[in-house]
């Protein structure tokens, strides 16, 4: 008899620490990982998640996910609260499919629940905010401070994508930590319902190669080493080579489990344990294994970013961010580009760059609040800031990275105090072309068409015919004019010219103008 169909969704435990997230994961768990509930002997010493924790809770499929018997399961990612460990939790968040919110109903939002709300509306489609330890409001007027709470929440994601998402009130550990297990959490079957209603059928495709995203590595005494990680693309088999990239070591896969039951093939969005033999799992804390040779390592990137609206301040161009490519942290340096104003309201190029065409250099990235933004009103007729529809960067990556095309990147600002109330995160955007070549400003950026803006002013010494002047003072004697033909210029009584080529030996040059009228045009006109 064939085995039940199975459908995972992985589900996101994010919040303030403190929040209970972990207590809210073991309330709902029905099996946990070798790496659920703050088994680390440190995270047990400091009584908080310090990495990602995984188990699961499986219930039966639901109506809206298709006819037929079945078993929905959630793997649920609990991730770090605390300020320092906001990698793990980016990283934690590119592997879900859904996402829960804890909120402390005592506290409200607090600093990390919204920087935990931003890197979800980044890489998350479907939010449920659960406001946590009910049972410290006291009980006669704990329904009325439960639909506050919720009005508050409501108001705080009505200008986000997850406005309207569902907010459900428990209390995953009645009585706090040290409380008997005797004592049952209020409201998690509750929120089992609605996380039921929410699961949808995520997009999975087991064609293509084979990448998993490893968050934990150990030891097995006569098994061998496992990595245990979600599949973020392709599948794997039993007897598969595999590659741990930053290692450039291949390994087979000996044997595989989902959550304690052996498995032959695992595919996009399961979490799996992979073992392999003869391999020192302290070589791989966290990392990338894969098809051997699909993923490449690289110096620097060319991204498609957005400014992340919460960040204050100018994202100028030469500063220095923490650039989280994939599932790496690095320090990176960033150059912005966008495209020449006249093309600003051109469509937007999803997951390409042409390489054909000239881009402007920005001082910083362009927002409504930039100072490049403000001297594009100015120079706009209408006084409306003019903004382009897409904006790229150059990162330049301190060391290099190993990372798949078209992955996450998120810049940040990690560097700031953590107890300032203030958004770390910078930027986002997709990974377009990475650059292996060490040797890239020589082999590679030459093809990168990005230009600056200047402006220089000469004068008319005479007019030659009907459709020619002669200019000068906006070259130097040894300037290659040769160079400039074709250039368009301006005139101060309003026409418009193009460089013809240079005139005699001291800088002077010849402007073919189409529409040239000799009566107001002098040698006291300006060329522009």
């Amino acid at each position: 008899m064939a085995a039940p169909r199975v459908l995972n969704v992985n589900v996101g435990v994010l919040g303030h620490i403190d929040s209970g997230k972990t207590a809210l994961a073991r309330a709902l768990s029905t099996t946990g990982s070798t790496a659920a509930f703050d088994r680390a002997p440190q995270s047990r010493a400091r009584g908080i998640t310090l990495d990602l924790g995984f188990s699961c809770l499986r219930t039966a499929l639901p109506p809206q996910l298709g006819p037929g018997p079945g078993e929905l399961q959630f793997t649920l990612v609990d991730c770090p609260g605390h300020a320092s460990l906001i990698r793990t939790i980016i990283g934690g968040a590119q592997i879900i499919d859904l996402m829960m919110l804890v909120i402390d109903v005592t506290k409200g939002m607090q600093t990390q629940s919204a920087e935990c709300l931003v890197i979800g509306q980044i890489a998350c489609q479907k939010m449920v905010v659960v406001l946590n330890k009910i049972d410290l409001l006291p009980e006669g007027k704990r329904q009325s401070a439960i639909e506050k709470m919720t009005k508050k929440m409501q108001k705080t994601l009505e200008n986000t994508k997850f406005c309207g998402c569902p907010i459900v009130a428990v209390a995953a550990k009645p009585g706090g930590p040290e409380a008997p297990e005797s004592e049952n959490p209020l409201g998690v079957s509750e929120l089992i319902e609605v996380l039921k209603s929410q699961a949808y059928l995520p997009s999975r495709d087991p064609s293509g190669h084979f990448l998993m995203a490893v968050d934990h590595c150990f030891s097995i005494k006569g098994q061998g080493t496992v990595m245990t990680g979600t599949i973020l693309s392709g599948s794997v088999s039993l007897g598969d080579n595999v590659e741990i990239p930053a290692l450039k070591v291949t390994k087979k896969v000996k044997s595989m489990q989902m959550f304690h039951t052996p498995v032959t093939y695992a595919m996009q969005g399961d979490r799996v344990g992979i073992c392999v033999t003869q391999f020192d799992p302290k070589l791989l804390e966290r990392g990338l294994i894969c098809t051997p040779e699909s993923l490449h390592t690289i110096h620097a990137a060319i991204i498609s970013l957005k400014k992340i609206q919460y960040f204050r301040g100018a994202l100028q161009t030469k500063a220095k961010f923490h650039i989280t490519v994939g599932h790496e942290t690095v320090m990176g340096r960033v150059m912005f580009f966008s495209p020449a104003p006249a093309d600003f309201n051109e469509e937007i190029q999803e997951n390409v760059f042409d390489f054909e065409k000239d881009y402007l250099y920005q001082e910083e990235y362009l927002s409504k609040d930039s100072n490049s933004s403000e001297e594009n009103k100015e120079n706009d007729q209408a006084g409306e800031v003019q903004l382009p529809r897409q904006q790229w960067a150059l990162l330049e990556f301190e060391k290099p990275v190993t990372c798949p095309k078209l992955c996450l990147v998120i810049g940040s600002k990690l560097d700031t105090d953590i107890h300032a109330n203030t958004c770390r995160l910078a930027f986002h955007g997709v990974l377009l072309q990475g650059m292996e070549d060490k040797n890239y400003v020589e082999t590679f950026l030459p093809k990168l068409k990005v230009y600056k803006l200047k402006h220089k002013e000469g004068q008319v010494e005479r007019v030659m015919d009907d459709y020619s002047v002669i200019g000068r003072s906006l070259f130097k004697k040894e300037t290659n004019i040769q160079i400039f033909v074709g250039l368009k210029v301006k005139l101060s009584t309003g026409e418009d010219g193009i460089i013809d080529g240079g005139f005699g030996q001291s800088g002077k040059f010849k402007i073919r103008i189409p529409a040239l009228d000799t009566h107001q045009c002098s040698c006291h006109s300006k060329i522009m």
